[in-house]
């Protein structure tokens, strides 16, 4: 039986040969560069006719990539891979899930078409389901979600003493709740009020009985930091022990990382984005979810 291929878009030759390694799998290589006209040149140095082949790209930044990506699969496909599937740790665009005013895209919708005309299967980590209550009710493609909560609560127990878990909202509670469980701490979720992308309210509520913890604030995505940002201002100044910022993907925008470090919380985030504060490895379940995909 032909191994089958890895191959890692730019920025994710650590994550995919770290995957590689587990799954047994071949790692092949791509060229890609811009011609002066700021066009894009890409190459499979490793030919895929006759195997499985699977791309690894997370999608932070997702305009910058999704041109490439769309390239790189169409190109295994005409080169003959049997099958073409897609690792992307990330997710994008998946907050605009319906039409809030008249004439918006549901760029949730027509990037999961896109996706979908161009893979056979996709792997993806904790994907921001709001309205939607799973990955297929809009991509026509077999999908695999891996889960962080286990490793997240794992983290909490070898990392934090004493800890208090705090979601962001209302909406995180079950989420944020089965996190604590496994933790074996309490648990208590914010009020938050959203007026715009960087405009945020928080309310922190009755947090007095579990004072002496030390605060853990948890998300699934990190972007503008607002949220956090505004919480740690709180807690603080109602005399919290410094707290852990911890989120499954790590976006930072506007220097959210630095801003939050400066506020003085340690931030760690899982390896689905590459940076700095990555300390959750989701390798195992990644490698899991795709040697399962890719033998259907």
């Amino acid at each position: 039986m032909t191994v089958p291929l890895l191959m890692a878009m730019p920025g994710n030759e650590k994550a995919a040969s770290k995957l590689a390694a587990r799954l047994g799998w071949d790692l092949g290589h791509l060229e890609i560069r811009q011609f002066p006209d700021g066009e894009t040149y890409l190459r499979l140095v490793t030919t895929p006719a006759g195997r499985v082949v699977a791309l690894v790209c997370t999608l932070d930044r997702p305009n910058d990539k999704l041109l490439s990506l769309l390239f790189a699969a169409a190109t295994a496909r005409e080169l003959e891979a049997s099958k073409v599937g897609l690792v992307s740790p990330y997710l994008a665009y998946m907050r605009q899930d319906r039409r809030f005013k008249p004439g918006e895209a549901v760029s949730s919708r027509q990037v999961a078409h896109l996706l979908s005309s161009s893979f056979d299967w996709l792997v993806t980590v904790d994907p921001h389901l709001h309205r939607y209550g799973s990955l297929s009710e809009i991509y026509s493609i077999p999908t695999r979600v891996v889960h962080v909560a286990p490793l997240i609560s794992q983290w909490i127990r070898m990392n934090v003493q004493n800890p208090l878990i705090i979601g962001p909202d209302s909406e995180s509670e079950q989420w944020v709740a089965a996190v604590a469980q496994e933790a074996d701490a309490p648990h208590a979720v914010l009020e938050k009020i959203r007026h715009g992308d960087r405009d945020v309210e928080i309310k922190l509520g009755d947090l007095d009985r579990w004072k002496g913890r030390t605060p853990v604030l948890v998300d699934d995505i990190i972007s503008s930091g607002r949220t956090m940002l505004e919480s740690l201002r709180l807690l603080t100044a109602q005399g919290w022990a410094a707290p852990v910022c911890l989120a499954v993907h790590g976006l930072f925008a506007d220097r959210a990382d630095v801003l939050l470090a400066q506020a003085g919380a340690r931030v760690v985030t899982s390896n689905s984005v590459p940076h700095a504060t990555n300390d959750i490895d989701l390798t195992p379940l990644l490698a899991e979810a795709v040697s399962q995909i890719a033998s259907l």
